[in-house]
This record gives structure tokens, sequence and C-alpha cells, in this order.
């Protein structure tokens, strides 16, 4: 079993299952993630025109051929108080009814999804959060963020979301980590936290963003 201490604030290349397999029970005050929806997004390598990072096949084809086996919810429940799941109303099957879900407002203006749905454990209500992610714009367009992955979120909207679901001293859990954006929102907030990620060439990646935001935890 491991010692917290020993895994927060690093990045994991393993896989998330057997991973949390060895995490104590209720370790993680929330798991923030965004799983594979099983719409097969992961057979692009670009995203609204601009070219992903380049990384291993297994980041680019394969991995979003279905959603996580029931086991996978069970760990993340197992050892965090709350979560809160990307793509949830993708995983009804596996998730218990909740009145909380965020809504993410893409600011759209083409073709693409106008909102994304997550999921959460929380018996507030709905909430939802603005901000442009419509291909080439973004809602901030000084300071726009490399898009690195092909469901890359905005780093705003995963501290949007700590701003308002997690406490400062929390700690949080990312299984399914892929470039790091919530590991790098973590760190601009200045909270714990564990990033597991399957694929070395993220891992790569998501530890070079996180140490460029506002310095390294390592």
């Amino acid at each position: 079993m491991y010692k917290i201490d020993d895994i927060i604030n690093k990045v994991h290349c393993a896989d998330c299952l057997e991973f949390m397999k060895e995490m104590p029970d209720k370790c993680v005050d929330l798991v923030l993630t965004d799983p594979p929806y099983g719409i097969d997004v992961g057979k692009n390598d670009t995203v609204g025109g601009e070219k992903l990072a380049k990384v291993t096949n297994y980041g680019k084809h394969g991995w979003d051929k279905a959603i996580p086996d029931k086991e996978i919810f069970n760990e993340m429940f197992r050892i965090s108080k709350n979560q809160i799941i990307f793509g949830g109303n993708y995983m009804i099957e596996h998730l218990k009814s909740s009145p909380c879900w965020i809504v993410w407002d893409k600011d759209n203006t083409g073709n693409f999804a106008d909102c994304e749905l997550a999921w959460t454990s929380f018996p507030s209500a709905v909430r939802k959060i603005k901000y442009r992610w419509n291909g080439m714009l973004q809602g901030n367009m000084l300071e726009k963020e490399k898009r690195v992955h092909p469901t890359q979120k905005p780093q705003p909207v995963m501290r949007w979301i700590l701003e308002k679901y997690a406490q400062k001293s929390d700690l949080i859990l990312d299984p399914f980590m892929g470039s790091g954006t919530t590991l790098c929102a973590c760190q601009e907030l200045g909270m714990d936290f564990i990033g597991i990620e399957i694929d070395p060439e993220y891992c790569k990646i998501a530890e070079k963003r996180i140490f460029n935001t506002q310095g390294s935890l390592f």
C-alpha cells in the first residue's frame, strides 16, 4: 500500500486501476478527471486545425474506443471523498443519480459541441461556466494554451472547478491525467495533487507543463 507522502505532487506513469488499488480508502479529497468517453476522438491528431504534439501510438489511437470499466469507477469512489467526472453523460451506468452537474459552455461558433457535462458527487445545484474553447478560438486569446491532447480542457475551467468544489488544503487526484491540465490548475492554486497517466509521452508533457506553471513542486 502506498504512503501518501511518497506519491503526492508527482506524475505517475502507470495503469490507473493498478495504481489506485495500492491507495488507502478515502485518502483523496477530490477526484477531478476526464476519462475516455468511448467516442474514438483519439483517432485525430488535430483539434480545430491545430496540430497536436507528437505522442506514442497509444496516445493517438485506441484509448477512446470504450469508457473505463466499472472496476475503475469503484476504485475512484473507494479512495476519494468526492468526485467530478467529465463526460459523465456517457457513463451513466457507472454513476449514481446526482443533482449537481457542471455545464461547461464552450461559447461555440461552429460545428463543435456547444457544451460538455461533468457529473459530480456533490448535493448542490447545477452550475455553469462559460469559457470559449472553439477550435483555434479560446477564452483568453492573449494567453492561448497550446493544444497537445485531443480532449484537453482549458486550465481556467479546471481552476474554476477547484475554486468552487475544493479547499486549498485538499488532495486532488486525476487518474486520467492526459497532458496534465488538472495538475497545472492545482499547481496554480497551491493544492497538492496526484496524477496518473499510462502514456509516457503525455507524462513528459505534463511534467513540463507543471514545471512551467508558477514553478515546480517536484
